[in-house]
């Protein structure tokens, strides 16, 4: 009796070794996760890693694991690594250069992610493709800023988070909810390093919102330059509302594509009397001869933010100094993961 006893004991004092067990390995994995990584993940294309990166970086959770390919013909093949049932799943893709195929591709991951069964999906668009087509400013033209918004809604988004859009309105051709973020706080942070003396910030018609908000911020003035379309990437100064003589001029705009219009600009604004200028933007686009066209101007200095990677000729002209926006995204992504309001970050 007293060995079956024993061996009963020591069966027992095993079986409650063995339930205790595993409590003990989670009280020591749980220190090591951010959140609930399973229940919060971000994934992106090819457009940008950098800045997916550092927005992962910035949020302390590792980007989640996936497979992008493309066939012979160009064809896009995206495949996920991981289970994202039941997950908040935010999807990091500029849809900038080349613009069909990031966009594509930001298409078939929301609806791969769809398909596996995410709980919301939110693709976060830092440069928003297509966006100059708002309107129908033209005869028989198509207004491809609606066709985006509605692309990305049919294939499974639930809502979108997007930066500096051309023109806010938009924000309405969505059927879902849209967080519209500025790239302000970072360019204002940059230019306030420079300490430049009497600053006037000069930005177009059509961007005197942005300035206004950007000009507070800098106790400056606003002069806003009228400005005339005559063909597409072409611009025709017209002249300078407002006084800019003797002053540092600061050119605000959201898009830097040819670099045609920021270059007249400039000289609008140096024959107006302005002693020195700088520009600043949100997207550097920088398509056809910008580079050449920036390199030669008299601006001094063009800052932009990472929206879009820069390609190897424009990290070395060093008249562009790029701000990064990885962590106002990571806030903002942080914000709508856990239901608090993201327009606190501009406050």
């Amino acid at each position: 009796m007293t060995t079956i006893a024993t061996a009963v004991d020591k069966q027992q004092q095993k079986g409650q070794a063995t339930v205790q067990t595993p409590p003990a390995q989670k009280t020591e994995r749980k220190p090591q996760r951010h959140r609930d990584n399973d229940r919060f993940k971000i994934f992106c294309g090819s457009a940008n890693e950098k800045l997916a990166d550092d927005i992962c970086r910035f949020l302390e959770i590792p980007r989640g694991q996936s497979h992008l390919q493309r066939f012979s013909d160009g064809e896009v093949y995206f495949q996920l690594l991981e289970n994202v049932r039941g997950a908040d799943v935010f999807v990091v893709q500029p849809t900038c250069f080349p613009v069909d195929e990031h966009l594509m591709e930001l298409l078939l991951m929301i609806d791969a992610l769809k398909r596996a069964s995410a709980r919301r999906i939110t693709p976060v668009i830092p440069y928003y493709g297509y966006s100059r087509q708002d309107r129908k400013d033209k005869p028989r033209v198509a207004v491809s800023a609606k066709l985006v918004a509605d692309l990305l809604t049919t294939a499974g988004a639930h809502r979108a988070l997007v930066v500096d859009l051309h023109a806010p309105q938009i924000q309405g051709f969505f059927n879902i909810p849209v967080d519209h973020l500025f790239a302000s706080p970072v360019l204002v942070s940059a230019v306030r390093d420079l300490n430049l003396p009497d600053l006037t910030v000069s930005p177009d018609a059509g961007g005197v919102e942005r300035a206004r908000f950007f000009a507070k911020k800098m106790d400056a003035a606003l002069a806003i330059v009228d400005k005339r379309r005559t063909d597409m990437n072409v611009t025709e100064v017209m002249h300078v509302i407002g006084d800019v003589k003797g002053r540092t001029a600061l050119i605000l705009d959201d898009i830097i594509d040819t670099a045609g219009t920021l270059v007249k600009t400039a000289d609008a604004l140096l024959e107006a009397g302005a002693i020195r200028v700088l520009a600043c933007a949100s997207h550097p686009v920088l398509s056809g001869q910008a580079l050449e066209r920036i390199h030669h101007s008299r601006i001094e200095q063009v800052i932009v933010t990472d929206t879009i990677p820069l390609s190897e000729a424009a990290k070395n002209e060093p008249k562009i100094k790029v701000k990064s926006i990885a962590g106002l995204l990571a806030r903002a992504i942080e914000s709508i993961h856990e239901e608090t309001s993201v327009s606190s970050l501009f406050s």
